[in-house]
Formats: C-alpha cells, sequence, structure tokens
C-alpha cells in the first residue's frame, strides 16, 4: 500500500465559502471550534510545550503599538463562520510593492520584540464558541515586559505554502500507512477500549441468571458484533474512524429491564427468558433510531443538540452507577483497589513513558492493570489465602451449615480465580450466529423505554462524530452524513440485538480518547482491527477465558471505565464558553437533577427495613415495581417510573430545555460547526473523506438529506 503525501494531497478551499474570503488554512474550522490538538498537552516528544521563539507576520505593527492602542469593537455585522475577508489591495504597482515589503521586514525586525508560544494548555486566553475570541479582546496580548504571547496550532507548511491540516496526527482519515503499521495499530484501538467491548456483558449475564458458559458465548458474540457493525458504519455510515460496540447508555436501562417485577419470580433458565424480552426492546428501539436518521428528522433534532447538551448527558451516564462500583470492589477489597491504582498510576504517572515510541502505559492502561492484578490474585489463591479449612466456594450459600464456611464464602468467590469454569468448558471453536438464544420477544412498555434511549444515543455520537472530525477529517461532516451515521447505527442495533449481545450497539465515546493518544486516524487500521475481533470472536477460548475474570476486578474497572466516560462528557464543553454564568447554571442544574430526581423515583416506597430480593447495587433499577407514579394503566406506569428514574434521560430533559430557551449567542452556547452540502460537494477533500465507496452513493443520490 502507498504512503500518503500530504503535498500531493488536494488542497481544500475556504470553508464556509465567502463570496470575498480569502484562501484559509484548510485547519481553521478546527480553530473555530475551539479545538486544542495537544490532547491534555500530550503530542510528541519533541513538540511538549515548550517556549519557542516564533517571528511576527511583516505586514503587523509593532507590539508596542499593539500593546497601546485601543482594542477595535467588533462589527456587529460580521460574519464569525465566514472567515477572514482579504484586505483590498492598494493601486501600487509590483515594484513598489516589493520595496514597501521589504523595509516593514527591516522596521519590524529592529522594533519586534521576540514571540513566544505558549502551552496549550494555559488557558489564559478566554475563547467563545468554536474558539472564537470574547467581544473586545484580540489574539495578541501585551505582557508586562512589553512581550506578546500568541496562541499558535502546531502546524507545518507544504510544498505550496499553505498550512497542512491536522499535523498533529501521524496518519489521517485516508491514508494507508502500510501493512505492518496498519496491523500495529488497528489491533491498538481495539486493545486500548478493551474494556468498554467486554465489561458490559460481564455484568449483565449474571443479573439475568447466566452461567459462566452463557458469559463466555455473550462475550464472543460481542466481539464478532462489534467488529462486523464496526467494518460497516466505516464503509457505508459516517466513514470516521469509530468503533462500534455495546455502549455504557444501554446498560442502565437494560438493568432496569432486567429488573422487571414480572422476571423477579422466574424458575428455570431465567437468562434466555430476559435475553429474548431484551432482543425485541432493542430491535423496535433500533429501528427507531434508523427511522429518525435514514429519514432527515434527525437534521432536525440537531438544532437542539449542543455542547451544553451533550456534556451533562453524556457525564450522567458515567456519574449514574456510582451505587454498584465501590460497593462490589468491597467485597474483595485488597484486589479491587489494587486494580484502581494500577490503572491510575499508569494513565496518569506513567502516561509520558514511551516505549519504541509508543506510549504504552497510557495506551494500555486498562488491559495492563487487569493483567497484574489477575496475576496477584492468582499466586493468593495458590498459596492458599483464600483457602478456609472445609469450604468448597462452589456450593451455594443456602446449602452451607457450618458458621464458618458462611463467614468467608463471599469472599472465596470475589477473590479467588479458579471458581469459573468457563475457560475449561469453552470449545475451540464456535461461530456466533443469529437468534441463538431464540425467537425475540416485543412488549410495547420496554421497547418505549428503548426508544427513548436511542435518542440518547444518537446525542452521544452527535459529540464523538464532532471530536473525532476535528482530528482526523479535513472538514466537518454535513448533517446529512450525520443522518446517515445515525441511522446505520440504528441497523447495526438491530444485527447486535439478532445475534443476542443483550445490548444495542453504538459509537464508543471512549474512541474519541484512543485516537488523540495513539495519533492514528486511519479508517484502515480500524478496519484491520474489527477484522481481527471478528476472528478472536470464533476463538470460543477467547471468550472463555474473559468469562472468568473475578467479578471484584471487573467492577474495579467500571469505576475508572465511569469515571473516564464522566470526564469525556464534561470535555465537550471546550467547545463552548465554558466560563458563562449561563452555561454554568444549566449543566450545573443538568448533572445535580440527573442524580437527585431519579434519586425520588428509586427510593420512593422503600422502607429502611424493607427486604427486596433483589441485590442493594441492582436496586436503584427495580423502580418499575415501587415508583411513584400509580395510574391504572401498569404500562404507563412502567414506562414513566423507569424513564426518570434513569440518570441521563433526567439530564438530556433539563439540559435540552434549558439550553434552548436561555437566551444566548451562538458563541456563548458553542453551537456546533458542520460543513454545508452544497460547500462540501466543491471541495474534492470532503468528498473523498466522507462520500460512499463502491459507487454506493450514484444509486441513492436523490436521497439528499443523508449525504451531500
Amino acid at each position: 500500500m502507498a504512503s500518503s503525501d500530504p503535498s500531493k494531497k488536494p488542497r481544500p478551499g475556504p470553508w464556509p465559502p465567502a463570496p470575498d474570503s480569502a484562501a484559509m488554512p484548510p485547519s481553521s474550522w478546527a480553530k473555530r471550534t475551539g479545538f486544542r490538538p495537544k490532547f491534555s498537552g500530550e503530542t510528541n516528544a519533541s513538540d511538549s510545550g515548550q517556549i519557542t521563539t516564533l517571528p511576527l507576520p511583516p505586514a503587523q505593527p509593532p507590539v508596542q503599538e499593539q500593546a497601546q492602542a485601543k482594542p477595535k469593537q467588533p462589527d456587529s455585522n460580521l460574519d464569525l463562520e465566514a472567515g477572514p475577508v482579504a484586505p483590498r489591495q492598494g493601486p501600487t504597482s509590483n515594484g513598489e510593492a516589493v520595496v514597501a515589503r521589504d523595509r516593514a521586514k527591516e522596521k519590524d525586525k529592529e522594533l519586534t520584540p521576540p514571540v513566544r508560544k505558549r502551552r496549550e494548555s494555559d488557558g489564559g486566553k478566554n475563547l467563545g464558541a468554536n474558539g472564537l475570541p470574547t467581544a473586545g479582546e484580540g489574539s495578541r496580548r501585551a505582557r508586562n515586559d512589553g512581550a506578546a504571547t500568541v496562541d499558535v496550532l502546531p502546524q507545518s507548511l507544504d510544498d505550496d505554502g499553505f498550512i497542512s491540516r491536522n499535523s498533529h496526527m501521524k496518519y489521517e482519515l485516508r491514508d494507508s500507512p502500510g501493512l505492518v503499521p496498519i496491523g500495529l495499530y488497528g489491533f491498538q484501538h481495539f486493545l486500548s477500549i478493551l474494556g468498554s467491548l467486554i465489561l458490559i456483558p460481564l455484568v449483565i449475564v449474571p443479573a439475568m441468571g447466566g452461567t459462566y458458559e452463557d458469559t463466555a458465548n455473550v462475550v464472543s458474540t460481542v466481539l464478532f458484533t462489534s467488529g462486523m457493525t464496526t467494518l460497516l458504519h466505516i464503509s457505508f455510515g459516517s466513514r470516521l474512524p469509530l468503533i462500534q460496540g455495546p455502549s455504557f447508555v444501554y446498560l442502565a436501562p437494560v438493568l432496569a429491564i432486567i429488573n422487571s417485577p414480572e422476571f423477579l419470580g422466574l424458575n428455570g433458565n431465567n437468562f434466555k427468558h430476559i435475553m429474548k424480552e431484551l432482543q425485541g426492546a432493542i430491535i423496535i428501539g433500533s429501528a427507531f433510531q434508523a427511522f429518525l436518521g435514514y429519514s432527515g428528522l434527525m437534521k432536525i433534532l440537531l438544532r437542539l443538540i449542543n455542547p451544553v447538551v451533550v456534556s451533562p448527558t453524556i457525564a450522567a451516564i458515567g456519574l449514574s452507577f456510582y451505587s454498584y462500583g465501590f460497593p462490589r470492589v468491597g467485597s474483595c477489597i485488597e484486589i479491587g483497589v489494587l486494580q484502581i491504582l494500577l490503572v491510575i498510576i499508569f494513565s496518569l504517572y506513567l502516561r509520558k513513558v514511551s516505549v519504541l515510541g509508543h506510549r504504552v502505559f497510557l495506551i494500555y492502561a486498562v488491559p495492563l492493570g487487569l493483567f497484574i492484578t489477575w496475576a496477584a490474585a492468582f499466586l493468593l489463591t495458590e498459596s492458599g489465602v483464600y483457602s478456609y479449612k472445609g469450604c468448597d466456594p462452589n456450593i451455594p450459600a443456602a446449602n452451607i451449615i457450618s458458621d464458618h464456611c458462611r463467614r468467608h464464602v463471599s469472599r472465596m468467590k470475589n477473590c479467588r480465580v479458579d471458581t469459573s469454569h468457563a475457560f475449561r468448558s469453552s470449545p475451540w471453536f464456535r461461530f456466533p450466529y443469529p437468534l441463538q438464544w431464540g425467537t425475540p420477544v416485543f412488549h410495547w412498555k420496554m421497547a418505549l423505554v428503548m426508544c427513548v434511549v436511542s435518542i440518547i444515543s444518537s446525542v452521544d455520537s452527535v459529540g464523538s462524530y464532532h471530536a473525532t472530525a476535528l482530528l482526523v477529517a479535513s472538514r466537518p461532516p454535513t448533517p446529512g452524513v450525520l443522518s446517515r451515521g445515525i441511522g446505520l447505527e440504528g441497523l447495526s442495533s438491530i444485527l447486535a440485538a439478532i445475534w443476542g449481545t443483550g445490548t444495542g450497539s453504538t459509537t464508543l465515546t471512549e474512541n474519541v480518547h484512543t485516537i488523540a493518544v495513539t495519533k492514528m486516524g486511519s479508517r484502515r487500521a480500524v478496519e484491520f482491527g474489527a477484522c481481527a475481533m471478528i476472528v478472536l470472536s470464533l476463538i470460543g477460548k477467547v471468550g472463555g477465558i474473559i468469562a472468568s475474570i473475578p467479578e471484584v476486578m471487573v467492577a474495579a474497572l467500571l469505576c475508572f471505565m465511569w469515571a473516564m466516560l464522566t470526564a469525556l462528557g464534561l470535555s465537550n464543553l471546550r467547545y463552548s464558553e465554558a466560563g458563562s454564568s449561563r452555561n454554568i447554571i444549566i449543566v450545573g442544574l443538568s448533572l445535580f437533577f440527573s442524580l437527585s430526581v431519579p434519586a425520588y423515583f428509586q427510593q420512593y416506597g422503600i422502607s429502611p427495613n424493607s427486604n427486596m430480593s433483589v441485590p442493594s447495587y441492582y436496586q436503584p433499577y427495580a423502580v418499575a415495581s415501587h415508583g411513584p407514579i400509580q395510574t391504572k394503566s401498569d404500562g404507563l406506569n412502567y414506562v414513566l417510573n423507569t424513564l426518570l428514574s434513569l440518570n441521563m434521560v433526567i439530564a438530556f430533559l433539563v439540559a435540552v430545555v434549558l439550553d434552548n430557551t436561555v437566551p444566548g449567542s451562538r458563541q456563548e452556547r458553542g453551537v456546533y460547526t458542520w460543513s454545508e452540502a452544497e460547500a462540501a460537494r466543491r471541495e474534492p477533500a470532503v468528498s473523498k473523506d466522507y462520500e460512499l465507496p463502491f459507487r454506493v452513493g450514484k444509486i441513492f443520490r436523490w436521497v439528499k438529506w443523508v449525504g451531500f
């Protein structure tokens, strides 16, 4: 495969197009969105934010004069989205222009002090929406010593003298770096977000009463559908290098359905019965999401979705599982705390340590921490630390007579690593096939809950599309391309439900962080990783190994993953004026009510001495049986009590109402910038980034709202 050459790429024109605008640098759209390419200050070692001396442009007046000059008031008629307007040339001849330019250069060298580049992490500059400075503030400010600071993106010049786009990335969207880098980075993409792929089945399958063998089969199915749906999304969806998989957006509603009153008294194989109910609900909810995208309704919904809405909604997803996280870690405190500390040390304290040019500890913090903790638990188990005389961890607690064994049975089951027989019982080869658990069962009340959840999933994906396009694409996607991606996510969730993963398939938010850290934006690498996941899913022993992870390690990893998800959600505020009192109040109210209102529904009707049949960490999801809404319709009670007990639903409702009713400028709200369809069609770079392959786009050219 040929290596890409930035100098031979077509140079995109100004975006959005303006009649009198000058040719803008290809990376300028990222500046207008407030994007800072040094993700958390982490780029190559040579670009670590050190102060460097840069010459001022020759046409600029001296800095002393700029510091004394009164800043100009912004023109009220200025189009902030159109970019800078080219200055008009005076009636000078070419020779006079050259002489004047040379004189200006010599004068600038004598009068201009050195200009230094600030660290990207310096937050002293008050940026408005899309990276624009607030009114009355220029991009250059004088210091007390007369020196000026300029925010400069790490850029490089191509052969034509234009700034090359996204120079901070090793490989961009359409690059084909070669077979070896594609294989290395592709597998790295999926391995770095392994926690997001495997942790949800490890939570929901035991909650449904499934065995270790059932967990291994569901894990293999998740790996298979994740690879399959990722290939579909990259080829026919948004075409961005985004991994599809089981999202935490679906975890809370799935747990609510699992703990429904009608399932609490089931006898026999609860797992298959509940799984078929989940399949039916997800199929209907995903069909609604596909209709939302392919019908063009998503373009209307985009007018209501901004960073101030996306941030608290995603953050509430992570914050909503606090009752499950550390209470489960406490069942084997030494193993769980060790797992948490290792992941924190790798991802924070050792994040800048490079091995062979790769930040191994930062990229592989989750799998490395899991392997070391697993090894420590294995050594403690083999040394007899968790062995108690006359006690067997495989005997049910109800059949244990000895008080000595009953007191230690919890530690034996949660700390030992040999209580699972999933690896020994798993076959070497197993092909995940559709409807492997039986025919789906459809109930309207559970399907309605999933329809609302599909809207939240679409909101999550909007933020991921925008953030990923900032990193790897020449321009942001058009609303039609975004609708096409949401529609395909709905179809992907239908496939995941038919195969029986227990959750829907959507864009993994953690993937954006992986792209920024690895600096690998090539869609070819993600496609290779997806193919590798499909191959691994056919090896039954892989699912058996993952299914044998003790629950305490799963809970410890989830503490980190949910905290990461919360932080990634709040990071969307960088596209808006985060210091605005309007935004602070909206985000604060959204987050507080997303915790407080569900707590009211979850605690309603539960007395302190009540003995519920579900474990304490699952009680917040059993609200349908005791919620405050009690009408004559049991189905309506189920839907309203369940939806209003979900933290992400409350956060979304509060944020979308306040952000779209409280007055605020586009800059203050941080309205997402999307490419115009007409402008995108004129730019070859945008067409190559988002157009469908194999000339499929020409077949559906009449569908204007799902493309260019």
